[in-house]
This record gives structure tokens, sequence and C-alpha cells, in this order.
């Protein structure tokens, strides 16, 4: 009831008569020739989404940081707006979607990641026991070449309890992707590994179609408290980093081009990988994708959406790539000026590409949003 009074309030505070897309409009900046429809209002905290080819659009509800309290939910148009239907209840902090190689919809519990046939909706459990305690629980998932990848966020902000050790116990086991083997058709779990280590919370990951694999690093917060000399306000980076097999970058003894963390001052920062990219400092990103339908000045660009709360965030981002997916440097804004009237601001989650849209849920105001030409 509560959340279906906060979207109705939020349709009538962003001047809904003018549309976008044959939905109300989000007053927001965009490029010339672009706007924002509203999908859906009174979701219950958005994460993942999915859109499928059929039309339907998935959404990972999370519900809360308590567990239990998560859905997954379906979204069909019906006229000219969409109707919700909550498929699964209960679900324990879930967050990433993905659809597999064999056209089922794989979704990531905090502990666990089940998979159904959307045409029969019967949920499968196929990997479990993943670390689901401490600061960064949530799991974000992608296939590439039949594997699935899966993020091991970290339980601290930066280990900072063993300051000073000369390892940080905890880098053992979790700021971490992890890759799952499973054989087709059949869709069987038949080995795992540790595919890339020192990353934070690898909440964003993309594939491009080089076979690339690209990670939106979160990096840590508070740097002030453990060296007053530098600024929390620009310091570190967030990261865009190219993941190889078996390769370490950095976290939690090293930040942005291999600096070293203060409390781990020993710590050889050449045996870390750099980042392919700097973002600023909290943007924050949670989820991105490649474009590869987008229209003309956009087709292929890397989408990235900027969840922070500070002034690099609560936006939608582009990024021209080159032919192996890497950002060359020239970027636009997509969505900006992202703030309510009532002076909240807008959170970007996860944005994935259908054709020449883009939709993307807003875990703070409960809206599924979609981003296109009218």
């Amino acid at each position: 009831m509560r959340s279906s009074i906060l979207g109705l309030y939020l349709l009538m505070s962003l001047a809904w008569a003018q549309t976008c897309l044959g939905l109300p409009k989000l007053v927001v900046s965009t490029p010339s020739g672009y706007c924002v429809g509203i999908v859906y209002t009174g979701l219950r905290m958005p994460r993942g989404v999915l859109p499928m080819a059929n039309g339907e659009v998935w959404v990972v509800e999370m519900g809360s940081w308590t567990a239990g309290q998560g859905s997954l939910s379906r979204l069909r148009k019906q006229g000219q707006k969409y109707v919700v239907q909550r498929i699964f209840t209960g679900l324990d902090r879930p967050n990433g979607i993905t659809q597999g190689p064999d056209g089922k919809i794989y979704v990531g519990e905090a502990g666990r990641i089940f998979r159904f046939d959307p045409a029969q909706l019967r949920k499968e459990y196929v990997i479990s026991g993943l670390p689901a305690t401490g600061r960064h629980p949530l799991k974000q998932l992608i296939f590439r070449a039949g594997s699935l990848f899966v993020n091991i966020g970290s339980a601290t902000d930066n280990c900072q309890n063993e300051k000073g050790q000369p390892v940080c116990a905890e880098a053992s086991t979790r700021g971490q992707i992890r890759q799952y083997t499973l054989t087709w058709p059949a869709g069987k779990v038949v080995g795992q590994r540790v595919y890339a280590t020192g990353l934070r919370n690898s909440m964003a990951l993309a594939v491009h179609s080089s076979g690339t694999l690209l990670q939106g690093e979160n990096s840590r917060d508070n740097i002030q408290a453990a060296d007053p000399k530098i600024s929390d306000q620009t310091h570190p980076s967030d990261e865009l980093n190219l993941v190889l097999a078996g390769k370490n970058y950095g976290w939690p003894y090293c930040y942005e081009m291999g600096k070293n963390a203060p409390e781990f001052p020993k710590y050889n920062c050449t045996h870390s990988q750099n980042p392919a990219f700097l973002l600023p400092a909290h943007a924050a990103p949670l989820g991105m994708t490649y474009w590869t339908s987008g229209p003309q000045a956009y087709r292929g660009w890397l989408v990235v959406g900027y969840h922070g709360y500070r002034a690099n965030g609560h936006r939608l981002v582009a990024f021209q790539v080159d032919n192996k997916g890497l950002p060359t440097g020239l970027s636009a804004q997509l969505v900006w000026n992202y703030v309510f009237k009532d002076g909240r601001l807008g959170a970007p989650v996860d944005v994935k590409s259908a054709g020449d849209k883009l939709y993307l849920t807003d875990d703070r105001s409960g809206m599924l949003l979609v981003f296109g030409k009218p």
C-alpha cells in the first residue's frame, strides 16, 4: 500500500501529462530527441531488469535488505499501460538477472542462484552455498561462451579491521568473480573456479561481442578515515576493469593506478592489474550494457548507470568503445538532472538494452524506466 501511494505521488509530481514512448514522461535532462518514460511505479526496491523479445520485462525486486522480502515480477503491456505479476516471492535479497544459452532465466539471490523456463515458471536452484554475509552480499551474474560469471562481493569496506597486516585474510574468499562451467543443453554445473580477485564489488558486468568481460568496480568508502590527507570526495575513483583469468585487481591493497591503500602501505601494487578506465569517485556503477542495436549516435557504446547520491552519481552515461569493448575516452550523458521535485535524487541500478531502447530500474523511487526516441 505504501509503495503504491509513493508511486502515485511520483506520477503526480513528475508532470505526467507529458508522454514519452506512449508512457508518462520523467522530467529529466536528455540529449535532444530522446526522453525517459515511466513504465511502472510502486516496485519494491527494483534491481535487475531483463527485457524479453516478446515484449515482457522481468524485474527483480529486492524488497528489503532483510532476507526473504524479495520477489521476481513479470511486466506485460495491456493497452497503454503495464501490469505487474509477482511470479516468485520470499526471495533472499535478489539482485542479478540474465538469460542463459538454454533460454532460461537465471536469478541471483544473496546465497544462491536459480533458473526457470519463462513458459513453465518452475524454479530450479543450480548454485548454492554462496557467501551471503557482510557489506556486499548481492549477486550479479552474466554468461559468456556458456560459462556463468558471478560476483562475490567483499564482506567489509576495505578490510579495515586488518589494517597493518601483511595480507587481508578476507581477500582469499571474497572480493572476486567466480566462473561456473555448465554443460549444454542440460545446463548442469560441472566445474567452477575463482576467475579474478581483488574486485571489491562487481555489481556491473557486461560482455562485449569480442568476448571482453568488463567489470564496473564500486571502490571503497571513507578513505579519509585511514588517511586524512586523502579527500573522500574525489578518491578513490570507481573503475572499469578488463577482467582476465587469474588476475588480481588490487582490492583492498591498491586503488586507482597502483596507489597503495593507507591500510597496506607496504604492499607491492605492481602485482595488481590497473583499471582499463577510471570513473568519478563514488559514481557507484551498478549496471551496464553494450547498446548493440542502439540508434546510430550511440550504437555499440557502453551504457553505465551511476547509482551514487553524491554529485557524480544519479545519471546514465554512455562511452564510445574500441573493437575490444574498452572505452576510448569519448563519453556522453544520456540522463542527468535526475532529481525529483521534493529534492530526492534518482538512483539508476540495472540497465539493459532492447533494440533501440534502454530499460533501467531505480531502487529509491521504485520505478522501471525506458530511455529512447519518442
